[in-house]
């Protein structure tokens, strides 16, 4: 199967393709293009000349065209959810998941498209205001860029194509080299419900050449990126005076008091932890358990890991699978070394069964081995026991990261302590940091970012606020 770009409402082919393998079964299942500095050319060229035709269209003409998207996708959900558990090697449950947030994801942006507003100020408030009439408008920024990574193919696309759309941009799109098909998916039904030519374009190729084009490129107003820490600041450093919103890492942590229901705690960290294979931004993968429940905790949380089936992406039965690439699994496997150097205990896991890496369980593992206080992004957790949540909440906040952070407690005066001294993008009380709904404000600090996703938020981030003032 040859893919080609999407660029200016036509499929445009590249001189150079690169094959595409599954992460479960290794096996080939496309070609895809490689864009050259020309295809990056055409496509921003693209982009610019629709920036004024979506300038120009009325809010409730791009809320119809989001929310035609969004009743496509849903027509077409179980095609979607097995295009993501082919390239992504996502279990197809959870493939199915996330294209109906995906929907939803889509239906926010139109709703938002429609909510796009500013405010009077009254300038009579100062000396010298007075007959005046002031109002602020939003504004499209025009050019939008984005770059997505594998792990969420349709949403984290949708969570920047949405917003985007919503406020009356043009975008330009680099998905993940392993997760084009996605983004092609998409680009088929955006033509489908009306977008015009050009407000959306699809590029792939290798991220130093395409993201770096991006990047640099006088007509883009605003970079969107989702990926690591390295890269986003690198794209910080070179962006100038372009927008730029970061979603980068983290090392999320829950921290589990004494008078919780373990019944109701360990299957949601098991989720946290595990659910595709940890390669989530905020997946669990450190949990801090008060001594006097640590033992039973570690007990009953290995008992149900155990019971987790891998296998292929596309079976029903499937609750993990391959991650995203061989080498990446090597990289784990090194961490989970390293930490057993160190002195930590593997509980269950650690082991790879063909391509598949086992959901593994770490205990004793000092704060400064890599799978504690770097992104292990893979299915890894650490479980170590703390005397008090005061000293969990200072190794939670020892760390380079700060994205979302989770805390079961039946203590009010402690959730709302931990919720003010937790240096983190968002707080979950009750839950674990993996919870994340698509309207919400989601973004961290420290180095797991700038700028907040979440759609309303986002279409913040991509609109410029005008000042009118009217003297009398």
């Amino acid at each position: 199967m040859k893919k080609a770009c999407y660029i200016g409402g036509e499929w445009v082919e590249t001189a150079e393709y690169a094959p595409l393998y599954a992460p479960f079964s290794g096996e080939q299942i496309a070609e895809i293009p490689l864009a050259d500095a020309k295809t990056v050319e055409k496509a921003i060229t693209a982009a610019e000349e629709a920036a004024s035709v979506m300038r120009r269209m009325p809010a409730h003409q791009r809320a119809n065209i989001l929310e035609k998207i969004s009743t496509l996708l849903n027509e077409r959900l179980e095609e979607a959810a097995k295009i993501i558990a082919l390239e992504a090697g996502k279990p197809i449950k959870t493939a199915r998941g996330e294209v109906i947030r995906t929907i939803q994801t889509y239906k926010f942006a139109a709703e938002e498209a429609k909510r796009i507003h500013g405010e009077t100020l009254p300038l009579d408030a100062a000396i010298g205001g007075e007959g005046r009439l002031a109002y602020t408008v939003r504004e499209p920024l025009g050019v939008i860029g984005a770059i997505t990574p594998f792990n969420f193919p349709m949403n984290l696309v949708a969570h920047k194509v949405g917003p985007a759309l919503a406020a009356g941009n043009t975008i330009v799109l680099k998905p993940a080299s392993q997760t084009p098909l996605s983004a092609f998916f998409l680009a088929e039904i955006a033509e489908q419900a009306g977008l015009p030519a050009g407000a959306l374009n699809v590029i792939t190729g290798s991220g130093g050449k395409v993201g770096d084009l991006l990047v640099t490129d006088p007509r883009i107003k605003a970079i969107t990126f989702t990926g690591s820490p390295a890269v986003g600041i690198d794209i910080r450093n070179r962006a100038g005076l372009k927008r730029v919103t970061l979603e980068l890492g983290s090392n999320s942590a829950v921290i589990v008091d004494r008078d919780v229901n373990l019944e109701e705690v360990i299957p949601r960290c098991i989720f946290g932890a595990f659910a595709y294979s940890g390669q989530v931004c905020i997946s669990v993968q450190r949990i801090y358990v008060v001594k006097e429940l640590y033992e039973t905790f570690v007990e009953q949380f290995v008992a149900e890991t155990r019971k987790l089936q891998g296998g292929d992406s596309l079976s029903e039965s499937t609750d993990y699978s391959a991650m995203i690439s061989p080498k990446e699994t090597e990289r784990a496997l090194a961490w989970i070394e390293e930490a057993k150097q160190r002195g930590a205990r593997v509980e269950c896991g650690g082991e790879t069964v063909g391509r598949v890496l086992q959901p593994t369980v770490l205990t004793g593992v000092p704060a400064d081995a890599k799978v504690s206080c770097q992104e292990v992004f893979g299915p890894v957790v650490l479980i170590n026991p703390v005397d008090t949540v005061d000293e969990a909440i200072a190794l939670v906040n020892d760390s380079r990261y700060g994205l979302q952070a989770g805390l079961y407690t039946n203590n009010l005066a402690l959730a709302l302590q931990a919720a003010e001294q937790l240096h983190v993008g968002g707080v979950m009380i009750n839950d674990v940091p993996t919870f994340r709904v698509d309207h919400m404000p989601y973004g961290g600090v420290k180095e797991s970012g700038m700028g907040r996703e979440g759609v309303k938020y986002a279409v913040e981030e991509m609109t410029e606020l005008k000042l009118v003032v009217i003297k009398r």
